[in-house]
């Protein structure tokens, strides 16, 4: 496995070098090329090119998905594609439903208990939707005209769209209680 050695933290790019019991078969994964092996290791490249082993200056990914978890992944899915315009990019075995929303991916599951690589977690919808951990904000041009056409698609807000000086917004709720908010900047 290639890790840093014991009681050592990784200090910035590196080599990654795995020995195969102390032999000069060792494996080097090289994440910059430019740096020597370490000091007795008798390391070749590994043909193809550099190749990643975990190690890391800064996060990256692909893409980041948020997820809700709801009583109802059909509803949940209907609700948002008729009231928000999201569009469906893929339903998985009635439990869940991956969404475009505004070019971002919102992913809709039903509830679910622990699992090995989530040991004592459980997915469930909110227990109480006036205890928010977490919330959408939809920054729009306009709070109100937004908010007028959200209502008439059945958008459950909390009240009108509020002025609090230099900001106008209006918070709704999903099926499930999720939280979300329009917010207009004035």
């Amino acid at each position: 496995m290639c890790a840093a050695p014991a009681g050592r933290e990784p200090e910035g790019r590196r080599r990654c070098v795995e020995d195969y019991a102390q032999s000069d078969a060792a494996v080097q994964i090289d994440l910059a090329p430019s740096q020597p092996v370490p000091a007795g290791h008798g390391a070749a490249p590994v043909p193809g090119g550099p190749v990643s082993c975990g190690v890391m200056d800064a996060f990256s990914a692909s893409a980041m998905t948020h997820m809700f978890v709801v009583a109802d992944a059909q509803a949940g899915r209907d609700w948002y594609v008729n009231v928000l315009d999201a569009t469906v990019y893929g339903e998985y075995g009635g439990t869940s439903v991956v969404l475009d929303l505004l070019g971002n991916w919102l992913l809709l599951v039903t509830g679910a208990g622990p699992t090995p690589d989530k040991p004592g977690v459980t997915f469930a919808p909110p227990a109480d939707p006036d205890r928010v951990s977490a919330e959408l904000i939809f920054r729009v041009t306009d709070c109100r005209a937004t908010y007028e056409l959200l209502h008439g698609r059945g958008a459950d807000f909390l009240t009108e769209p509020v002025d609090r000086g230099g900001e106008i917004r209006a918070f709704f709720r999903d099926p499930d209680g999720h939280l979300l908010e329009i917010s207009e900047l004035t």
